[in-house]
This record gives C-alpha cells, sequence and structure tokens, in this order.
C-alpha cells in the first residue's frame, strides 16, 4: 500500500555499472589495490587526468579505432560509458566526435572533472569549517529523525503495532 511502497530500480542507459580505468572487465572498485582503475569524488584535478590518460584502451588505430564495441573493445567502451553517461549522451555520439584514444581520454577526464569539481570544492570549504560541518549535521538530523518518526508512526499503524 502507500505505507510500504515497492520500489523501482533507475537503471540509467549510460553509466549503470562503471567499469576500472585499468581493467575494463571488471566494475570500477574502491577496492582496487593501486586505486588507478577507479576515480574517487575528492580525487584531485590531476590525479583525476592522470588516471584517465594512463586508462587502458587497445593498440587499434585508425578511423574508426574509437567505437562502442563493449565485447572486442572493452578499455574504449568504458571511456565512451563514462563520457555519455557525465555529458547525457549515448556512447555512439560521444565515439562520432573522435578519432584518437588520446583526445578521448583528455575529453572524458575534463567532462568527469565538470561533475566531481563541485563535489571537491564543497567538500573542501566543509572540511575547512567544522562548526559548519555540524551545524549542517545536525539540521540534516533533525530533518531525518521528522520524515523518519512520521513514517514510523504510519509503519506501526499499518501493521497494528502500537508505538512505545
Amino acid at each position: 500500500g502507500e505505507t510500504f511502497v515497492i520500489p523501482e530500480a533507475v537503471t540509467p542507459a549510460a553509466g549503470a555499472r562503471v567499469m576500472s580505468l585499468q581493467d575494463p572487465t571488471s566494475k570500477m572498485s574502491k577496492s582496487d589495490d593501486s586505486g588507478a582503475g577507479c576515480v574517487y569524488l575528492i580525487d584531485e584535478p590531476a590525479a583525476v587526468m592522470k588516471k584517465f590518460k594512463r586508462a587502458v584502451t587497445d593498440s587499434d588505430s585508425g578511423p574508426d579505432a574509437v567505437r562502442y564495441d563493449r565485447e572486442t573493445k572493452p578499455g574504449v567502451a568504458t571511456h565512451l560509458d563514462i563520457h555519455a553517461a557525465v555529458t547525457n549522451r549515448t556512447p555512439e555520439q560521444v565515439a562520432d566526435d573522435y578519432v584518437q584514444y588520446g583526445a578521448l581520454k583528455v575529453a572524458t577526464g575534463e567532462a568527469v572533472l565538470a561533475v566531481l569539481d563541485p563535489i571537491r570544492l564543497r567538500y573542501q570549504e566543509l572540511m575547512d569549517d567544522p562548526g559548519e560541518l555540524a551545524r549542517l549535521l545536525r539540521v540534516g538530523a533533525d530533518k531525518a529523525r521528522e520524515v523518519a518518526s512520521a513514517t514510523l508512526e504510519r509503519t506501526h499503524s499499518a501493521i497494528g503495532m502500537v508505538p512505545r
């Protein structure tokens, strides 16, 4: 009913599963030993660009080297998937813009940074101001408590339990 709503999965066309920059057959993971295959939200811009520039592609060359083919070109497909996800395009549309891997790698890194920079900068602002961070955490906790108490009350009523 209205109390226990079954969630619907949201799977975006691009970026639903982000693959590792170093092993494009595996999912990007923070448990990657080297850290080179994963981009963190607060990575410095130079580190993000370095990861994309060193990312695995393949040895193809020529005018059709940059094409979306997850099976035969997983490294290139990873770049195209990431670029598409952060620019609201399809991987095929992104591929049409590039003929060389180097340009694709740089453009993908820059597109990712355009999304991550505001997050990284806000994180740094908050970490530099512990008082403001504590205040925002209190405000968030108060809002969460208010929403949760209403949900908990509906839950108790729906299952016939009497709250303490």
